[in-house]
């Protein structure tokens, strides 16, 4: 069962529809409105519609989310797409804040320079971004150690030529919401998978990938973290845990492996799916995983599917 106070926290990301820009409505000056840090609760693009909203829990909001509605290229005359990001950070925004503005842009660049939308163009945008970010950190480590311990999720949505693209490097989900017209019901289909250390299949992945390192995960606290420092395998940032150059003074001595390592800890690639949409395909919910430690992928299907504004081509799209 979920409780009723997270339901009324989650509910106004799908409030129903009505005449105008409703962000932030009926919150405070602060924005906040039904434990909300922000929403915005119906918007269009080309696929259908969106909801967006924002709960903040730490007293820094380290996370990002984006959605962009239009051609997916540098080209204006491009095909039209819509494109979904959660960025959810750790250590600080500055991770967050940097995909955000580059993720999509380096995308972009790649779908014009090969003249299509792929699994490839998508991980070297990825890989890209990764790399500009390192760079970020070189040029501030001396002014700015403990960005070298700064990193960000990134799960990653494309609806382009009928096809829906999924790029995933961290602990959020993505849940389709599909029509069954034999039990007349909208289905829950997870299309993401977490990379977390809580995973027995991540953790021999890491293993496999670091044979010679017997403490590669770690059971602290009664909770597996790679290094015994973080639970995520993959991500964008955490140069830290990258390489070597940054894992040593200045940078918090909480963050210092005793030993250098010789390749990086973490990954910044993403899993990446690809499929043809269905008519039976309803919405979408993208969320970190601040939401799915509290509802199963059915009920916050159920909770969507319920709105009184739920129909088909819909995307929804909700970070916390």
């Amino acid at each position: 069962m979920v409780s009723n106070t997270l339901m009324r926290i989650v509910a106004p990301c799908w409030k129903p529809s009505v005449e105008g820009d409703h962000s932030n409505r009926d919150g405070d000056v602060t924005g906040r409105a039904d434990g909300l840090l922000w929403y915005k609760d119906s918007g269009h693009h080309v696929n259908g519609e969106f909801s967006m909203a924002v709960i903040q829990a730490n007293n820094l909001l380290e996370d990002c989310s984006q959605l962009e509605s239009g051609p997916i290229s540098l080209l204006e005359s491009g095909p039209q797409g819509t494109f979904v990001g959660i960025y959810d950070g750790h250590g600080g925004p500055e991770a967050a804040r940097f995909v955000n503005q580059h993720l999509f842009e380096n995308i972009k660049k790649f779908t014009s320079e090969t003249h299509g939308m792929s699994a490839d163009v998508i991980n070297k945008a990825f890989l890209a971004t990764e790399e500009a970010f390192l760079s970020l950190v070189q040029q501030q480590w001396q002014i700015n150690p403990q960005i070298a311990s700064v990193g960000s999720c990134c799960l990653v949505g494309i609806v382009y030529s009928g096809h829906l693209y999924i790029a995933n490097a961290g602990d959020s989900r993505v849940v389709l919401g599909r029509l069954d017209k034999l039990a007349k019901d909208v289905k829950a289909i997870q299309l993401s998978y977490e990379h977390n250390a809580s995973f027995e299949s991540v953790r021999e992945e890491l293993q496999s990938l670091h044979p010679d390192d017997p403490q590669i995960v770690v059971l602290k606290h009664k909770v597996w973290r790679v290094k015994g420092l973080i639970q995520v395998s993959r991500s964008i940032g955490d140069a830290y845990l990258k390489r070597a150059e940054f894992n040593r003074e200045p940078l918090l001595a909480k963050f210092r492996l005793p030993r250098p390592f010789d390749k990086p800890i973490l990954k910044a690639e993403p899993t990446i799916s690809v499929q043809k949409l269905c008519p039976e395909d309803q919405f979408l919910i993208f969320a970190s995983d601040g939401l799915w430690e509290h509802l199963s992928n059915q009920e916050a299907v159920d909770i969507v599917n319920n709105c009184p504004r739920c129909c088909k081509k819909t995307s929804q799209s909700c970070t916390s």
